[in-house]
């Protein structure tokens, strides 16, 4: 029986699991359903400890580099990785002014010209 976090993502590995119970210490509450991990939580723990040292270090690679002695092309490749893994957030690459999709609508419910719109699309 795993005692930690640790030994809980090495029994695991990179397979698939779902937590089926919580019980809150001190409390006697005990709820038993079946919860999804967030997305953190199921990377390995080796991982999760990259991560936090990351965020302890303000996204500095030089002290990634020194805290885990290896070289900036390993920093690189292993965040790249786990961004993969992780893949948060839906990253914008639209103007913040007005996204590509607005205009459009903009255009056809007849709001803006076809000249107005391919100006702000230049933009």
């Amino acid at each position: 029986m795993p005692n930690d976090w640790h030994d809980l993502t090495d029994l695991t590995g990179d397979r698939d699991f779902v937590v089926t119970g919580v019980r809150l210490v001190g409390s006697g509450i005990q709820i038993d359903s079946e919860f999804e991990l967030p997305r953190l939580a199921r990377l390995r723990y080796e991982d999760q400890v990259f991560v936090g040292e990351f965020v302890r270090s303000h996204g500095s690679i030089k002290q990634m580099e020194k805290a885990f002695g290896v070289s900036y092309p390993t920093i690189k490749n292993r965040l790249n990785r786990i961004a993969a893994a992780l893949q948060l957030v839906q990253i914008d690459t639209e103007p913040a002014s007005e996204a590509r999709a607005d205009i459009l609508d903009l255009l056809e419910d007849g709001t803006i010209t076809a000249e107005e719109a391919a100006e702000r699309l230049r933009r």
